[in-house]
């Protein structure tokens, strides 16, 4: 049996469904990051594992143990907010220690505990300090550091780094991978940023409008999205619409122009217009031989965006864009020019929910 069970679970609030049937198992261990838009009901799903909100139906079971009905403090969860929610009277190593001392730990006990934590954050020397003394992503540690040190069985962050700038918050988003990973602890992370949650997680649960469109891992969610709507809320995608010519041999007419793809055509008939999608680093420039596809069409548009410059090329009815490394040695195509592009043929996907294109 999975450590976390959640199985069925709905929240409404009046007539407003927020959650919709979320089922997930988790590992012990598992780092699980809920991404969606704000409003999709993954922090919902995650206050409710807390115990904060109560599920409309649907269950939650821990470690074997049924806790759908049970308070906040009974289920042994560790919380990390999007706002630090430092008590900003006490000092630092006195944050750490609340919850041991409202468990009536020994005073001793509780010293060492907050030793290791202050250790483990990589901030010994702050334990007087207050936290308008210290910065964002010390604030956010130590807010960390409050939630490990009871010894949770399964932490819940609620996008707990939001609110730090881009610097600190790629810093941060690896030491708490690498201390998850220490601790063995079970995760649930909720997040509306793609690159976190590609980065950081084990398995990745894309949420949209309080339902779930695809479980997998950061390479199956990013690789293999199986609808329209993982596929673009998570990275770029290219959309090309185009006709099926020969669905037995996976033929499709992009602009007049053939291609061929190499899966997901199961049920496609000969003249149906379909929609295709296509990742801009999949795509290269210049002729691809026999076994690669080939477009070509015109620059319209050349982005320089630091290590990335992004080419967009029309095709006619069709936009294609493809992202190229920035090297000093290498002058970019300008805007009019002519070029050929190429791609693998099972780098096009056709999704599960694509509907015919208009």
């Amino acid at each position: 049996m999975a450590f976390l069970e959640i199985s069925n679970l709905k929240k409404s609030y009046g007539p407003n469904q927020v959650v919709k049937h979320f089922e997930l198992s988790v590992q012990k261990g598992e780092f699980i990051t809920l991404l969606g838009p704000s409003g999709c009901g993954k922090t919902t799903v995650l206050r409710m594992v807390a115990g904060f909100e109560t599920p409309t139906s649907g269950s939650i079971r821990m470690d074997a143990k049924e806790v759908t009905s049970l308070a906040p403090n009974q289920r042994n969860v560790g919380m990390v907010f999007q706002a630090y929610a430092l008590f900003p009277n006490m000092t630092i190593a006195q944050n750490i220690g609340f919850g041991m001392k409202i468990a009536k730990k020994s005073p001793a006990e509780i010293a060492e505990r907050v030793k290791q934590m202050l250790d483990m954050i990589k901030l010994p020397h702050i334990a007087d300090r207050y936290p308008f003394q210290l910065s964002g992503g010390q604030q956010q540690r130590v807010a960390l550091a409050r939630a490990i040190a009871m010894q949770p069985k399964i932490l819940l962050l609620d996008e707990p780094l939001s609110a730090l700038d881009a610097k600190i918050r790629v810093s941060l988003r690896d030491e708490i991978r690498v201390l998850q990973q220490q601790l063995g602890i079970t995760t649930l992370f909720v997040t509306h940023d793609q690159e976190e949650a590609l980065s950081m997680s084990d398995r990745i649960v894309v949420m949209s409008a309080g339902q779930m469109e695809q479980v997998g891992t950061p390479f199956e969610v990013y690789n293999f999205p199986k609808t329209s709507f993982v596929s673009s809320f998570v990275g770029h995608l290219n959309y090309l619409t185009g006709t099926v010519t020969d669905a037995a041999s996976g033929r499709f007419s992009i602009d007049g122009q053939e291609v061929v793809v190499g899966r997901g055509l199961q049920g496609a008939r000969n003249g149906e217009t379909r929609r295709l999608a296509l990742r801009p680093e999949t795509v290269e420039l210049g002729e691809g031989g026999n076994t690669r596809n080939t477009l070509r069409g015109k620059i319209d548009l050349v982005s320089f965006l630091g290590s990335i410059v992004r080419i967009h090329v029309n095709l006619g009815s069709n936009r294609l864009s493809l992202d190229t490394f920035n090297t000093s040695s290498a002058v970019p195509p300008k805007a009019g020019d002519t070029v050929a592009l190429n791609f693998g043929r099972d780098d096009l996907l056709l999704l599960e929910d694509a509907a015919k294109a208009a």
